[in-house]
């Protein structure tokens, strides 16, 4: 088996007319670098599980995307993060939600699903387990980022919520879907949420089924969208069914739940995917999508627009 990875850092009402090329150029090497990290570890023989983790760190690290660094802020001046991540060999996971100033949000999700009898942790809780396995936390002022705090301000204080990009639209979350030499696949998603969000919100990210979903049977998928919506549809399981229990294709299956399921709900976004196969589909039905695949050393391809 070739192995392969794809990976997305959002998506939404992203228009090359409204793109600086400076900023364009950051987006594009952002997202070469965290395919090259995850590359790597699938060229050196490593785990389909090992390689989604590289890549999402990679994008945590980069303030330009929602997820570690580049959180948004919540109703309380923080940086509230969610993660999750998925292994298709036997369908072991890890999710965490509600935690602050972890690093590496993503590392806590693996952390979770190798070195726990559990699934989902939260908050507090989840920040205890990540001190005990010796995780890296930072300050707040990290996760600090001026373009993110101008978001906060102009709804601060009031009961509304914002998307990554308020004005465009854009629904940030990262993730990235692989497939390594022994045909093993796994997902992975991480995100800052909506600014300003309150009570303790959680949106598809973090929800094995919703936002992130792998088995070796079918396929590995990871979301980005309206988490509400995608919980709703529980997006990723559908496209695996779809594909199980209907003998669809993954592009077929990926063509129903996001341009037909998803559209007649008012549910905006889009996902990456990989098969058994190693086939790749990248649909979303926004004005763009963040989003990259890496299948050899010189097969590096990554996109914006619609």
């Amino acid at each position: 088996m070739l192995p392969r990875i794809a990976i997305h850092g959002g998506a939404g009402t992203i228009l090359k007319s409204e793109m600086s090329a400076e900023k364009e150029e950051a987006y594009q090497w952002a997202l070469q670098q965290a395919l090259r990290r995850g590359f790597e570890v699938l060229h050196a023989k490593g785990s389909a599980v090992d390689a989604v983790a590289a890549a999402i760190i990679s994008l945590e690290d980069c303030p330009l995307f929602n997820a570690g660094k580049g959180s948004v802020f919540n109703a309380e001046g923080r940086h509230e993060m969610d993660a999750s991540i998925m292994s298709g060999e036997n369908l072991s996971a890890g999710a965490i939600t509600g935690v602050m100033n972890i690093k590496n949000p993503i590392l806590l999700a693996k952390t979770v699903m190798l070195k726990s009898e559990h699934v989902f942790l939260m908050g507090e809780g989840a920040e205890l387990f990540a001190r005990k396995n010796h995780l890296d936390f930072e300050p707040d002022d990290y996760f600090y980022d001026e373009f993110r705090y101008q978001q906060w301000q102009k709804i601060k204080g009031t009961d509304a919520i914002a998307l990554d990009h308020s004005r465009e639209k854009k629904f940030g979350t990262v993730g990235a879907v692989a497939i390594d030499s022994l045909g093993n696949l796994a997902a992975g998603t991480s995100t800052g949420g909506m600014t300003n969000k309150r009570y303790g919100r959680i949106g598809d990210s973090p929800m094995i089924g919703a936002g992130t979903y792998a088995n070796n049977a079918t396929c590995a998928i990871s979301c980005t969208g309206h988490g509400e919506l995608f919980i709703r549809s529980v997006v990723a399981y559908d496209i695996s069914c779809l594909m199980e229990y209907k003998r669809l294709s993954l592009k077929d299956a990926c063509e129903m739940v996001v341009h037909d399921k998803l559209v007649k709900i008012g549910g905006e976004g889009g996902l990456i995917a990989i098969d058994k196969e190693g086939n790749i589909e990248l649909p979303f039905n926004s004005e763009g999508m963040y989003r990259g695949w890496m299948g050899g050393i010189d097969d590096v391809k990554t996109e914006i627009y619609s």
